[in-house]
């Protein structure tokens, strides 16, 4: 069995907990600071999954999901997820993360940035356009028509095993490109919030070149 360990035990990362485990996953999960602090709440929203520390779970792990706020990234443990295949599920947002320009640079996607934190492992981006409670109700087996869709942005064998678990836990997977494309995903383009069918997102990650914030990436990248 596939053991999954997810950093952060908010709304994100306990939604995500109780895909896999409905899914047929062993997860681990980790909060900050000691683990008495989320036992509770793990056992009571996330039946079935195991509170751990984030050393733990990380080096449990066959996949680690990071759904942490996205201006801690600097705290998760590198040499823990060295080698890793590693899901960032993180978004910035200003009122948690504080006004950051290095995380809102459009010359760069976020993953990028925790690509770098994190040399030694694989980062893919997905599970972080959705919101939680459309990925909460959303799950639906393989040919549902009405089964929604996760972009994943990653280099192309990674972004295939995540494809796999997308799949897994009820989703559509569509490859949006390489893990600098994970800017398509983020904040501010038309893709974030998104809860649509695979033809859809292909659309939207079309369209996005000709979008004002796709036009933008593109001015910051070529200067």
């Amino acid at each position: 069995m596939t053991t999954i360990g997810i950093l952060g035990a908010g709304k994100v990362g306990t939604v995500l907990a109780r895909l896999a485990i409905a899914a047929g996953y062993r997860v681990l999960i980790a909060g900050s600071g000691d683990v008495s602090k989320i036992a509770l709440i793990v056992e009571v929203v996330t039946p079935g999954a195991v509170a751990t520390t984030a050393a733990e779970a990380a080096t449990e792990a066959d996949v680690v999901i990071l759904a942490l706020p996205l201006g801690k990234y600097q705290t998760i443990l590198v040499d823990a997820l060295r080698g890793k295949l590693v899901i960032d599920a993180m978004n910035y947002w200003w009122e948690v993360d504080g006004i950051r320009d290095d995380l809102t640079d459009p010359r760069t996607s976020s993953s990028e940035l925790v690509q770098d934190f994190l040399p030694g492992s694989r980062v893919v981006k997905a599970f972080n356009h959705m919101g939680y409670h459309d990925l909460d109700e959303g799950a639906r087996p393989a040919g549902a028509p009405d089964r929604k869709a996760i972009a994943i942005a990653g280099s192309a064998v990674e972004a295939a095993e995540v494809a796999q678990l997308v799949d897994a836990l009820g989703f559509d997977p569509v490859l949006a490109g390489p893990l600098s494309e994970g800017v398509r995903l983020e904040p501010h383009t038309e893709m974030f919030g998104a809860n649509v069918t695979a033809d859809e997102v292909h659309a939207i990650l079309d369209r996005f070149p000709e979008t004002p914030r796709g036009q933008l990436v593109a001015e910051a990248r070529a200067a």
